[in-house]
């Protein structure tokens, strides 16, 4: 009994003689292709109809490729931030760097400046630090006594007074500031050239003028300058501006405030005017002091020509009535040199012996 596929199923050709046909179709298209371009229509329309299939089949790979170089460059993004972060507040902290050298470097050429106008010398010193005390304007600068600091000392910026030297160590100053409430300066009005004294505001950060008029002659806007007739700042540095008067009928005085014109509190350099404090005082000429030691001698022998009688009604009493010794005696005696002429001892006169004396004649007892 034979068994057989049915007809559906029933095998044609063999296998290889199927690779042979079909290989032999393939070189056929590929050499009709390649020489002859017979199949670029055909190419064309199976590429668009098959191109949504290719899109579908490499959706997977791109969503992949995405999805990775999304973290990538998340990652680099956030890397690189940080980065420009980093030099961001380099270049930021650098800026301000040169923003301050920049600032300090013209500060410092212009107290160079204003030291060679000056016509006394002038240091310059650096500011250190505030001093604690809350009450007092006072700050501390990096020269002393070993730079030829001294007690009273003007200290200035390139614009005007700034303080005066108070309290002076080796290697630091203290310098109380001129809007200190114990601080006081000699001023005169540069418009009018009305004198007067500045006194410090304290905390306000102000200077007033006190115990001048109510129709004193200041306005608004008036500079105040050194008057130079302490002895301690030269005349001409600037000192304050004129920005409020409050006058009143009713009173004698007026109350004028000015605002400093030198950076009190901003300026970290500064120029300490090496010039004494205090005046040497004034010698007399050497006939003036010739004449007054003349005229004090004449009065302290005046009193010690006095005291020779006193001292010689010590005596015995045959020396009463000396004529010429005494006298001659009485010379002798040096001038005091002092205002008030000591009492002269009765040594100094000597006693005139009995007898030197001239007895009286019977003439003239009889008489």
């Amino acid at each position: 009994m034979e068994y057989s596929p049915p007809p559906l199923f029933k095998q044609g050709a063999s296998a290889r003689a199927k690779v042979v046909f079909f290989s032999l179709i393939a070189f056929s298209l590929l050499i009709a292709d390649s020489h002859f371009h017979k199949l670029a229509a055909i190419r064309q329309v199976v590429g668009t109809a098959l191109y949504p299939l290719q899109m579908a089949a490499i959706a997977p790979r791109d969503v992949a490729y995405r999805a990775g170089d999304y973290f990538v460059s998340l990652s680099t993004l956030k890397e690189q931030n940080r980065r420009m972060r980093l030099e961001r507040a380099e270049n930021a902290e650098r800026l301000q760097q040169a923003t301050h050298l920049l600032a300090e470097n013209t500060q410092l050429r212009k107290l160079l400046g204003t030291s060679e106008r000056l016509p006394v010398k002038a240091i310059l010193a650096e500011l250190l630090y505030d001093a604690r005390d809350a009450f007092t304007r006072k700050v501390v600068l990096d020269r002393g006594t070993r730079h030829g600091v001294a007690l009273g000392q003007p200290v200035i910026d390139d614009i005007g007074v700034v303080g005066q030297v108070t309290r002076v160590f080796p290697f630091s100053s203290e310098v109380t500031l001129l809007t200190d409430k114990d601080q006081a300066i000699p001023v005169q009005v540069l418009r009018s050239g009305l004198r007067s004294v500045a006194y410090g505001g304290g905390q306000s950060g102000l200077l007033d003028l006190r115990f001048l008029a109510a129709n004193a002659d200041v306005q608004n806007g008036d500079m105040l300058v050194t008057s130079g007739i302490d002895g301690v700042y030269p005349a001409g540095l600037a000192v304050a501006k004129v920005t409020r008067i409050e006058s009143k009928s009713t009173d004698a005085f007026a109350r004028i405030l000015c605002q400093p014109a030198a950076g009190v509190d901003r300026n970290r350099q500064l120029l300490i005017l090496l010039a004494e404090s205090k005046a040497e005082p004034r010698q007399p000429p050497e006939e003036t002091r010739d004449h007054k030691e003349k005229g004090t001698k004449k009065r302290a022998a005046a009193p010690a020509a006095k005291a020779v009688p006193a001292a010689g009604s010590a005596a015995p009493a045959g020396a009463a009535s000396t004529t010429s010794g005494a006298a001659k005696a009485a010379a002798a005696v040096p001038p005091a040199t002092t205002a008030k002429a000591a009492p002269v001892p009765a040594a100094v006169v000597a006693p005139v012996p009995a007898a030197a004396v001239p007895k009286p004649s019977a003439k003239g007892t009889d008489r």
